[in-house]
């Protein structure tokens, strides 16, 4: 298709690629958009966006990007970082490659040896393989290891612990088994891998293993590959059991940015870092852990701890013995995020980020270069529309963040630098994995909930018509769901805790990606979207852009989908009159999540439970607030700057000035990983947390700090008259 062919208008674009225009035209053919004065003006520059995303360059895009494993820090990572720079450069963005120094490993020697019983034998972790993968050999794939793992030489029985959980744990201390000095054994899935690490320290463990059972990727979920997209035999799960939900970003300067120039004496000793894990932590594949579980003796696991390697699951401990040897090359080093910005013509200082990574643990096709590739062809179709004359009213920034797999680190390091730049920023939309499969789904704060469902009512869908509808159909009772979410897909699968509006479900946003430090460490309104299917090689060489062509996106039409959904929220959003916020739903959902934190307390506490009225008339207060300006936002008045700064300022209303207990860093009253979940959110954060702990006296502080939070948002709202 020629770029800029179609531009007499969005209906006709729409005609032509097969689709159809909205439904809910007004009588001259003109899609209403909440915040325009102008609409047909914005689908008139939306629709010559929408003509530019290329599938054939984004495939172009990730053959190169996935060309060679570049992981964090690495010359192979510096050249992909000069590849988005470039593309950056060529659609016009005033691009910068920015560096920070931080503290991370790479393995030295990793091994893992089963010991006892006498005549079984493992030597671990075995080299990932499967016959006719061409991307396998190349000398520099990382072998499995987990970043910020410390070193450590452990020997002892196995304790095989489920997804190990502190409900897993419990269980084994039902079943009296002892994990103190013990090699504790889990599966992926559930909840991020470094709480499996924290709750096996604090029980006592001396190392972890942790590995992929094929009934939660491989082999239960469908064909392995290469003959189908799920975990093959020694297919390994890398990744950071970093203490995120402590804080992200470099373990050495959480709330500082560790630009190079920083001394030493303002950070912190790696050894005293919150963030860093104190016992040995190594993963391992199915073809790996089945002989330690097979040889575990001990109780039957329960049922739904069963697997599915062919054999009745033990708990142990023992017989089953190993030894883990892990030496890791802990150093400062190098990383480098890449800047792109297209001023704003009016507002300049009003920042609208997109930001996606771009550092894997091998080749990282699907996470997150399908997110890169999907990203410059937004870049692309923004260059074109700047080549024809075309201004945002606000800067536009994109970034190209490094580090993100070792804990999020190249997006908390520049967030935590440009904290006073953000302060008046509308939104940071996030991107990771752009495509695993054809299920479109995204996360956001409820306030963008409605932004997101009108950005897809305008973008095309492979399949025919417009994204929304597939979107909705997707998510009618009885429809057929792609997999069930997993670390690898982050949040944008799940439920959210509540829903204001009976509308297609966005998801809350909890960790896990880049959008942590903008929302839950300095307030900025944020989403993240996402494409999902069938993926079972996550974080495995075996995420190469082989299995992308045959499995993820064969025509890359799912990638052009993407880049679109991204260049019209960066778009709208920079262009909108009034910000496209709705507070409105944003308070129906918080009174729905404190009305579930009541009915916990009371059956955690009993009659000691504590009075939720303060925080319940709070979110109440804050509803009227929002519908008001809501409705005067439906009118755009002439000089709308005071009502936009009272919409942007809500959000960071809602930051707690003294964080969440024991968790500073995190400053979201409404939003935080959770400490035992790591990447699902957990909402109204310090009141749950407090009832979780059966700490009364702590669950009422959490409540008064929420209402204060909710009261000084109603504020913000109500000083606009």
């Amino acid at each position: 298709m020629k770029k800029f062919a179609l531009v007499a208008g969005v209906s006709l674009f729409f005609t032509s690629i097969g689709g159809t225009s909205q439904s809910t035209s007004s009588p001259n053919g003109v899609n209403p958009l909440f915040g325009f004065r102008n609409s047909a003006e914005e689908n008139a520059i939306e629709s010559r966006f929408l003509a530019v995303p290329d599938p054939k360059l984004a495939e172009a895009h990730l053959r190169t990007l996935t060309q060679a494993p570049h992981m964090a820090g690495t010359p192979e990572d510096k050249a992909t970082a000069e590849y988005v720079a470039k593309k950056f450069r060529e659609a016009g963005l005033e691009t910068e490659i920015v560096e920070y120094k931080v503290w991370m490993n790479y393995p030295s020697e990793i091994s893992v040896d089963v010991t006892a019983p006498v005549g079984v034998t493992m030597h671990g972790p075995t080299r990932e393989h499967v016959d006719g993968d061409p991307y396998q050999d190349d000398p520099r794939v990382v072998m499995p290891f987990n970043g910020m793992s410390p070193s450590g030489d452990v020997e002892g029985e196995v304790v095989y612990a489920n997804y190990g959980s502190p409900q897993d744990f419990k269980k084994l201390e039902d079943l009296k088994v002892d994990v103190r000095g013990k090699i504790v054994l889990v599966r992926y899935g559930e909840n991020f891998r470094g709480v499996k690490a924290f709750v096996a320290q604090e029980h006592g463990a001396a190392g972890v293993l942790i590995y992929s059972d094929p009934a939660d990727d491989g082999w239960r979920r469908g064909d392995k590959y290469p003959q189908g997209p799920w975990r093959p035999d020694t297919g390994v799960q890398r990744g950071s059991i970093g203490y995120m939900f402590q804080f992200p970003g470099d373990p050495t300067t959480p709330g500082v940015a560790s630009v190079p120039s920083l001394p030493d004496s303002k950070r912190v000793p790696p050894e005293q870092s919150a963030q860093l894990p104190r016992i040995p932590t190594t993963p391992i594949s199915y073809a790996d852990a089945w002989p330690i579980l097979e040889h575990l003796g001990g109780p039957d696991s329960a049922r739904d701890w069963q697997g599915s390697l062919p054999f009745t699951y033990h708990v142990g401990p023992g017989p089953s013995k190993v030894k883990m040897h892990l030496k890791q090359d802990y150093q400062y080093r190098t990383i480098w995020d890449v800047i792109g910005k297209v001023r704003g013509d009016e507002f300049p200082d009003e920042w609208v980020v997109g930001g996606n990574h771009r550092d894997a643990w091998v080749y990282g096709a699907v996470d997150p270069n399908s997110g890169t590739a999907a990203m410059l062809e937004a870049a692309h179709g923004i260059g074109e529309l700047l080549k024809s004359g075309w201004k945002p009213k606000r800067t536009i920034v994109f970034g190209s963040w490094d580090a993100e797999e070792e804990g999020l680190i190249g997006s908390t390091e520049w967030g935590e630098q440009h904290a006073s730049d953000l302060a008046n920023a509308p939104a940071y939309f996030n991107m990771d994995v752009a495509v695993s499969g054809a299920k479109f789904g995204a996360s956001s704060v409820p306030s963008l909930k409605q932004f997101l469902r009108d950005v897809t009512k305008v973008v095309p869908s492979p399949k025919g018509g417009m994204l929304y509808d597939e979107w909705r159909k997707a998510n009618q009772p009885g429809a057929e769901n792609a997999q069930a979410p997993t670390e690898a897909i982050g949040d944008t699968g799940r439920l959210p805790a509540a829903q204001g509006k009976s509308d297609v479900p966005v998801g809350d946003l909890g960790s896990g990606s880049d959008y942590t430090v903008f929302l839950q460490h300095l307030g900025v309104p944020s989403t993240d979207v996402s494409s999902t299917g069938s993926y079972g090689v996550y974080h495995s060489v075996f995420d190469n852009f082989a299995w992308f062509k045959k499995f993820g996106d064969p025509d890359f039409t799912y990638e052009q989908e993407m880049a679109r959904v991204y260049g019209i929220e960066a778009i709208r959003m920079a262009d909108a009159d009034v910000l496209p916020y709705d507070y409105e739903e944003y308070a129906k959902e918080i009174t729905a999540y404190i009305e579930a934190a009541k009915k916990k307390a009371g059956k955690d506490f009993g009659s000691q439970s504590p009075d939720f009225k303060e925080a319940t008339d709070a979110a109440h207060h804050f509803e009227q607030a929002a519908a008001k300006v809501f409705e005067r936002g439906k009118n755009p008045p002439k000089d709308p700057a005071s009502l936009n700064q009272a919409l942007r300022q809500a959000e960071r209303a809602l930051l707690i000035p003294d964080g969440l207990p024991n968790r500073p860093w995190f400053h979201h009253a409404i939003y935080a990983p959770g400490q035992y979940t790591g990447y699902a959110a957990v909402v109204i954060p310090g009141v749950n947390e407090a009832i979780d702990r059966h700490d009364v006296d702590r669950t009422r502080e959490q409540i008064s700090a929420l209402a204060a939070a909710l009261n000084r948002a109603t504020k913000v709202l109500e000083s606009y008259r």
